[in-house]
């Protein structure tokens, strides 16, 4: 996997501006989501059995152009910063999906969700994007990444576990909360004559 910019949340609490890192696994491109996207994810997010598990119905390219408008203008808590991209598939030119995640500064944790088109679904799309968002956030300094999955969602639990996730006990609006193990704190290097007591 290759980041193109290298991620780093904000250190002062402010808003991270949405779309500026790119990600590169073997196979596809994680491209910053913006409005002009919106014409050909229309297409790829119609089938409405994409939305047996999470609910709603597919939008259309002026709905998808709304939606995509307001994620790109970024979380209005400043505590909060939301990160999205398409799935491109590099040897095609197509997309295929989307990923995100959405991180409070606090700790800082990332909550992840992802969703591949019909046509592309069962190619290991979403695995190796979520892997790589995993990856992404990871290198950020984000220590804990969650998912909430639905119990009957086999194929989306089966991504979560590739990307490191585990199950909880934690049900969320009839989901499942999954999770990372937390990454430790950054430990704090010892400054210049500071005392230290032999245990």
């Amino acid at each position: 996997m290759t980041i193109i910019s290298k991620p780093r949340l904000p250190s002062d609490g402010g808003r991270t501006p949405l779309g500026t890192t790119s990600i590169a696994t073997d196979r596809f491109d994680l491209l910053p989501l913006t409005v002009q996207h919106a014409a050909e994810m229309a297409t790829v997010l119609a089938d409405p059995a994409l939305h047996a598990f999470i609910g709603g119905e597919p939008l259309d390219e002026d709905a998808l152009r709304d939606r995509y408008a307001r994620l790109a203008a970024g979380s209005p808590d400043p505590a909060v910063s939301w990160f999205n991209w398409v799935v491109s598939v590099r040897d095609e030119g197509r997309l295929a999906g989307t990923v995100q995640a959405t991180v409070a500064h606090e700790g800082p944790v990332a909550e992840v969700a992802w969703v591949v088109g019909t046509p592309w679904q069962g190619r290991g799309v979403a695995t190796e994007a979520a892997r790589g968002l995993v990856a992404w956030l990871r290198e950020a300094g984000v220590r804990t990444v969650v998912a909430h999955i639905h119990p009957d969602h086999a194929a989306s639990a089966a991504v979560a576990a590739s990307a490191g996730l585990s199950p909880t006990d934690v049900r969320q609006d009839g989901e499942i909360r999954w999770t990372t193990p937390p990454e430790p704190p950054p430990r704090r290097q010892a400054q210049p004559g500071a005392l230290h007591e032999d245990g």
